[in-house]
């Protein structure tokens, strides 16, 4: 074999094992390209291989397969979706009621637990009736002697004691037994009722029938909202006091604030937050004990002005450890109020059972900031009764509240016909 020949041949397996190289790798790289392009469609390579050696002669049947496992599995993922749909509407339904009856619950017991206040045409009546069902020696004591005949020095002195003794005060006592004496109804002839309409009279006279005793809030032309600052000693009721005052407010329709500006005594705060949380009346207090009592009634005061409140009421602390320190205190609350409210009224709480001995401590209040009327708190009927007349004689201003009994509702304005008829019972 010739060398030309060997070269042929070597050449013509050198063109077929390029030509079987080529071959095999674009088979390869077609393959690549097919397994990719599946892979991208979501079908899983083995399947690809399969698929791709028998593509030929099953195109139609598997096209028709693919088609219903399509349809079949959106029927699967819909009826799915649809049971998982039914399911969370079932389960929002039956927890729906639920969720709002938790959410109803507490406003529902929060409603009901707000009380609705005594009217005070309800409180006079009731409270009048307590007085004449009440043990009051002053007014049956005064009736019992002058309805005797032909009364005697002695029995003069004896109606004279009383007067005393119920806390009249002196002068008031000296000026009504010489009315008395002067009126022949009673010097005369006795006769019960005659007696009784002369003393009926007279004393009405010394309570003062024809006094204004409305407070500020109630007169025409009235500040809104109308601020009322309680003053007295501690032990007088005067934080009770304004509780029962916001009350009776709340029973005339009025919107009411109240201010616990008494931050010295621990319970003050939390007692007065008490009685206004059972009639929806918010209270302005400080969060911590000893805060300054003036920036309280400040900010009180603001939050009335801000949501147009009828009445302010500000409770303020009632220690007595100086005359100097009560005044610059109280006087400090009014100041600092009337930067955003007039002042119109201070009340002074009395505990009338103290009788007498509550005169100088009412002195010092009514010298501390000017007061405009009294709150006599446990008038209860009893020989003290006369303390009407003579703190209003002493302080130059009208009692124009009392507080007959510890119920919440036991507020009412003075009647002084209702006072002199209820202790002459």
């Amino acid at each position: 074999m010739d060398t030309n020949m060997i070269l042929a041949v070597v050449g013509i397996v050198v063109v077929v094992v390029a030509l079987i190289a080529v071959s095999v790798w674009m088979q390869k790289s077609r393959k690549k390209d097919l397994d990719k392009a599946l892979e991208s469609k979501g079908t899983k390579p083995a399947e690809s291989a399969s698929s791709a050696k028998s593509q030929g002669q099953q195109a139609g049947s598997e096209s028709a397969a693919e088609q219903q496992g399509t349809v079949e599995a959106q029927e699967s993922a819909e009826s799915a979706e649809s049971a998982k749909s039914a399911e969370s509407a079932k389960s929002a339904e039956s927890a729906e009621p639920t969720g709002t009856n938790e959410a109803q619950q507490p406003a529902a017991e929060a409603k009901s637990s707000i009380e609705s206040p005594e009217s005070v045409g309800s409180r006079m009546t009731r409270l009048k009736a307590k007085l004449a069902s009440s043990a009051n020696p002053f007014g049956k004591a005064l009736f019992n002697i002058l309805a005797k005949d032909n009364l005697s020095e002695d029995d003069w002195q004896d109606v004279e004691d009383t007067l005393l003794l119920a806390d009249v005060g002196a002068e008031a006592s000296e000026r009504l037994v010489d009315e008395l004496r002067r009126d022949a109804r009673v010097t005369g002839k006795a006769d019960a009722s005659e007696v009784r309409a002369a003393l009926r009279e007279k004393l009405l006279d010394v309570v003062g029938r024809d006094t204004d005793r409305r407070l500020n809030a109630d007169k025409e032309g009235a500040n809104k909202p109308s601020v009322i600052i309680m003053v007295g000693v501690n032990g007088t009721g005067k934080t009770t006091t304004a509780g029962k005052l916001a009350r009776l407010f709340v029973a005339d329709g009025r919107k009411v604030v109240l201010g616990a500006a008494d931050t010295f005594r621990a319970a003050a705060a939390d007692q007065l937050e008490t009685w206004g949380s059972r009639v929806n009346v918010p209270v302005v207090r400080s969060d911590k004990d000893g805060a300054d009592p003036a920036s309280v009634a400040f900010e009180a005061s603001a939050k009335a002005k801000e949501e147009n409140a009828d009445v302010l009421i500000i409770d303020t602390a009632g220690r007595l450890q100086n005359k100097s320190n009560l005044m610059d205190e109280l006087g400090k609350i009014r100041r600092v109020t009337e930067k955003n409210l007039p002042v119109d009224e201070v009340l002074l709480v009395l505990d009338a059972t103290t009788g007498q001995n509550g005169m100088a401590q009412a002195k010092v209040f009514a010298e501390a900031i000017g007061i405009t009327g009294v709150v006599l708190s446990k008038l209860d009927g009893s020989a003290k009764g006369g303390i009407v007349v003579s703190v209003q004689k002493e302080l130059g201003v009208p009692v124009k509240l009392v507080g007959l009994g510890e119920g919440p509702d036991d507020l009412a304005p003075f009647d002084p016909e209702g006072f002199v008829d209820g202790i002459l019972a």
